[in-house]
């Protein structure tokens, strides 16, 4: 299995969406037709890394910071900038024009052809700043076709703007949907800004929620995919979350991502200066795991900056600053970049055989499940030594399957000395609910300190289900 010159790759998509038949005049449903829907689909969401989880792997994603402004004030949002340190919603390093946005775009997807979509998602609220947001799409749907182009929205604004949306041939729209209740909703914002005036409170709340829910059939009538972001607030909003998914499912929304709060008093947030603690990793999987169903649950976000670039889990916007990219000819080439995606796509398939060839023959029932951390840098491999490891991916192993179940920020290891002994401590207590954590390379030092801690360490260098599985044999024998 040879991976691409590009270094980014995965296997087909094999995610399954719930999708309406069709029926026929006789009232017999048409298999066929859900096979033809179902295709259809899958090539709408294979190169797209947050509406595919496997797609995640492989393809990158990028964001443009040309929407400053907000019409509402959430409880969890400090928009900053300047902010090259901090990776979270709302945060950028610097402004840009709609020209300067498009020229950034087809310099990167010559630099990093596996970029497939450009998102606007702030650091404001993109429909807030409407003209500025279309005509980015504007620009870059001209010179750049092949790119998919993705908006993300508070849903105030979204029915009034949904016909230009669709004749942009925007195909992905997420909407942040953190209630459906606006008594609770009233918790959750400071103020709404509709029609010229101000409100607060319930009836801001209540404002909101009604252009959402339009946002949301609007959506569906036009028959562009939606993703619901929302994020868990315990004591607020955490036991809401069941119903906000069930609501989101009935109005045919795609995919529900369950975000934790982040909360940190050093962001500024009203949150954060209350001390309005975010989830655990174990209350977030729980309301995940609760949520999921017939509907998409998204487990691979990373909450990114308003500017990102590159894989999921990555950034690497400080190397496409204003004043470097500015500097650069574009490199976009529509062939080029067509070669490197059948690459891609190659692996995809070479890495789906071999999980195919791995997997156990019988499913073991009432199999005990188990948590690994996975050191990775993409391609749906273990591939990362220990100490370069900024992220754990956490997968849960039964002796059959492996499924992924989200990711756990860490600090960087290796700092030359500088404070290992306190980053491994806070590693040890971020994936100490797992069994084994498999890397390609490990130094003797924090696999002494690890195995202490009841964590068992892996060096491979191989598929993820792969070494997973193997690992759970060794481990049911012992």
């Amino acid at each position: 299995m040879t991976t691409p010159a590009t270094g980014i790759v995965t296997p087909p998509v094999t995610e399954t969406a719930s999708v309406p038949a069709k029926t026929g005049d006789c009232g017999c449903t048409s298999n066929s037709a859900t096979v033809e829907m179902d295709e259809k689909l899958q090539e709408r969401i294979a190169k797209h890394p947050c509406y595919s989880e496997e797609a995640h792997h492989h393809y990158a994603r990028m964001h443009v910071a040309v929407a400053p402004g907000c019409n509402i004030q959430c409880n969890y949002c400090n928009r900053k900038y300047d902010c090259a340190n901090e990776s979270r919603p709302g945060v950028v390093s610097e402004l840009l024009t709609p020209e300067e946005a498009a020229h950034k775009v087809l310099v990167i997807a010559g630099k990093i052809p596996q970029m497939t979509v450009l998102g606007i998602a702030g650091p404001g609220d993109p429909l807030a700043n409407p003209e500025k947001t279309f005509r980015t799409f504007e620009l870059i749907a001209d010179k750049a076709p092949d790119i998919k182009l993705c908006l993300s929205t508070n849903g105030l604004m979204l029915p009034e703007y949904i016909d230009r949306i669709k004749q942009l041939n925007i195909d992905h729209v997420t909407i942040t949907i953190n209630m459906v209740d606006p008594e609770i909703g009233e918790k959750i914002y400071s103020w709404v800004h509709y029609n010229r005036k101000r409100y607060r409170g319930i009836e801001a709340a209540r404002i909101l929620h009604e252009k959402q829910m339009e946002g949301l059939q609007a959506l569906k009538e036009a028959d562009i995919l939606c993703k619901v972001n929302s994020v868990m607030i315990p004591g607020i909003n955490d036991h809401h979350l069941e119903e906000v998914n069930k609501v989101m499912r009935s109005k045919g929304a795609f995919i529900h991502n369950i975000m934790p709060l982040i909360s940190a008093p050093e962001h500024g947030t009203h949150f954060g200066l209350i001390g309005q603690r975010g989830p655990t990793p174990k209350e977030l999987k729980t309301v995940q795991d609760n949520c999921s169903g017939n509907m998409k649950i998204m487990r691979h976000c990373r909450q990114c900056r308003a500017d990102a670039v590159g894989l999921l889990g990555e950034d690497r916007s400080q190397e496409f600053t204003k004043d470097k990219f500015l500097e650069m000819d574009s490199e976009y080439n529509f062939e080029t970049r067509q070669e490197v995606h059948a690459g891609i796509e190659k692996f995809r398939e070479e890495l789906q055989a071999a999980k195919e060839q791995n997997k156990p023959a019988l499913k073991e029932t009432n199999a005990e499940k188990i948590l690994v951390a996975v050191a990775t840098k993409g391609g749906g491999l273990v591939n990362q030594h220990f100490g370069h490891a900024k992220e754990f991916q956490i997968y849960e192993v039964d002796g059959s399957e492996v499924h992924f179940v989200g990711h756990r920020k860490i600090d960087h290891y290796c700092q030359g000395g500088f404070g290992e002994e306190a980053t491994l401590e806070n590693i040890i207590q971020a994936i100490a609910d797992c069994k084994a954590v498999l890397v390609s390379k490990i130094g003797e030092c924090p696999k002494t300190e690890l195995h202490t801690a009841g964590i068992q360490t892996v060096e491979a260098y191989d598929v993820i289900e792969k070494v997973a599985l193997e690992f759970y044999e060794q481990w049911n024998k012992e």
